[in-house]
This record gives C-alpha cells, sequence and structure tokens, in this order.
C-alpha cells in the first residue's frame, strides 16, 4: 500500500531553495546530505518534498502560459493556506478561487520557477 509520494526537485542552489520553502511556504528542514548539501527533504504536515542538486530540464517557454504544473498539492482548507501565503509575500500565478472541477485553488511559483497548485476540495 502506497502511504506517500514525495516528488524530487531539481535546483542549482539547495541553501536558498531551502530558505524559500521554509520562510515562505512553511515547511521544515528534515535534512540536508553534505556540506554544501547535494541533497535535502523538507516536510510540512507529515508530507515530504526532496531536492537534489543538478541541473534542471530545460526550461519549456510555454509553461507559464499553458500553466504546465509541477506538483498538485492537496489541502485541507485552501483560504486559510492562501492567506497565509499571502502574509509572506508569496508569488502567485493563479489566485485563489472556486474551480469548474468543484475544489478551491491557487498557484504558487516557487524559487525555481516551479508552479505548485494548492487545493482543496469542495
Amino acid at each position: 500500500m502506497i502511504r506517500q509520494i514525495a516528488p524530487q526537485f531539481f535546483t542549482l542552489d539547495i541553501p536558498a531553495t531551502l530558505a524559500y520553502y521554509e520562510a515562505q511556504l512553511g515547511f521544515q528542514i528534515v535534512s540536508t546530505w553534505q556540506d554544501p548539501p547535494i541533497y535535502a527533504i523538507v516536510s510540512r504536515d507529515h508530507h515530504a518534498i526532496h531536492f537534489r542538486c543538478a541541473e534542471p530540464p530545460t526550461p519549456n517557454p510555454d509553461k507559464y502560459p499553458d500553466e504546465l504544473l509541477d506538483a498538485y498539492i492537496n489541502v485541507e482548507d485552501a483560504d486559510s493556506l492562501y492567506a497565509e501565503y499571502s502574509s509572506r509575500g508569496v508569488e502567485f500565478t493563479r489566485e485563489l478561487a472556486t474551480t469548474p472541477w468543484h475544489t478551491r485553488e491557487f498557484v504558487v511559483k516557487d524559487c525555481d520557477g516551479r508552479l505548485l497548485v494548492f487545493g482543496a476540495n469542495l
């Protein structure tokens, strides 16, 4: 039985990425490997994201117009999380809204340009 799936994102600057996820998105640093770090894990509400120091894949120039998403994060209360992130100055590419597919969602553009959807079922 699958208990959790953790994405692995590539970044060239693990310390900066960890600082963003901790200060802006409220994740906690679980661990890092080596100094300077080449791998790290952050967690929030028992869900982890892994980061590996590596060149990201070739950028897709149509990513933002087409909103090609990197991760969908299901949350209990999208409105509260949106308010939290707004107070921290997080960059949104899509504001909080009710979708035709019966969710409340918003999209964050993280410090490395990834698009993260945070959504709650209605």
